[in-house]
């Protein structure tokens, strides 16, 4: 065997050129499989080698008192509760060696890549300030910054979006499949709205959904976080605890 030159990106999803040959072969992914408790129905077992953490809109549009959401009249004080579960999550999937990915907001100025539904979501009267005004979750703006609380690290993946789902528009499908990871774990804000809808259209792809139940949160009602979880429970994937998760983690 000659030696092998790896093609492409994110070291699993290559080809290689071996002995005049493209070798299309994927490299072997050995499974790392651990028990995760879920909070309803039986407990499932995770392949760690092909799971993602995926943590949605942790910006300080959402979470900085002079944000955008504030700047709304939302209180975004009881959003800073999911910052420690985040932070243990992260660092904890990161030592077992899988891929923290944040996908967040990043519009472009002139907001050529809203189309009118997403635009009315953001601004559903004239006087309310909408997507792009002032600079709100602009791609490379402070509001569509990184909350300064969160603990990140250089191999982590920062993906950037214009719509409620990740998926849509933006690159972390081809992330994904690129780094040939099929589970999901789900944290962040807000859950009835662009986490949920990231994980939705994760499952529509084929991707298995796992809700960190406390280590997400809205500003929105209670009972908008309890159809969440019915409706994750009945047809798109689970929920598991932070505390599950790094135990299992831990074990690998």
């Amino acid at each position: 065997m000659g030696e092998r030159t790896p093609i492409g990106f994110g070291g699993h999803n290559t080809w290689s050129l071996e002995d005049g040959a493209v070798n299309l072969v994927r490299p072997a992914i050995p499974p790392r499989p651990a028990r995760l408790p879920t909070h309803t129905g039986p407990d499932i077992v995770v392949d760690f080698a092909r799971a993602a953490l995926v943590v949605v809109d942790m910006q300080n549009d959402f979470l900085h008192p002079d944000g955008w959401f504030a700047g709304k009249g939302i209180d975004v004080a009881p959003l800073h509760a999911v910052v420690p579960p985040i932070n243990r999550l992260s660092g904890a999937l990161r030592a077992a060696n899988v891929p923290v990915i944040w996908l967040n907001w990043g519009v472009r100025a002139d907001g050529l890549n809203l189309p009118p539904t997403t635009a009315y979501a953001g601004k559903r009267h004239p006087g309310e300030r909408g997507y792009t005004e002032g600079g709100a979750l602009v791609k490379g703006s402070w509001g569509a910054a990184f909350h300064d609380r969160l603990k990140r690290a250089a191999g982590d993946v920062v993906v950037e979006k214009s719509r409620l789902g990740g998926f849509r528009d933006s690159e972390l499908d081809g992330v994904l499949r690129n780094l040939r990871r099929h589970t999901l774990f789900f944290a962040g804000i807000n859950i009835d709205r662009c986490v949920f809808a990231t994980l939705t259209e994760a499952t529509f792809a084929g991707y298995d959904a796992v809700l960190i139940e406390d280590a997400v949160a809205s500003p929105s009602p209670a009972h908008c976080a309890e159809t969440v979880h019915f409706l994750t429970d009945r047809l798109y994937g689970f929920r598991a605890a932070t505390d599950a998760v790094v135990a299992a983690a831990k074990t690998l």
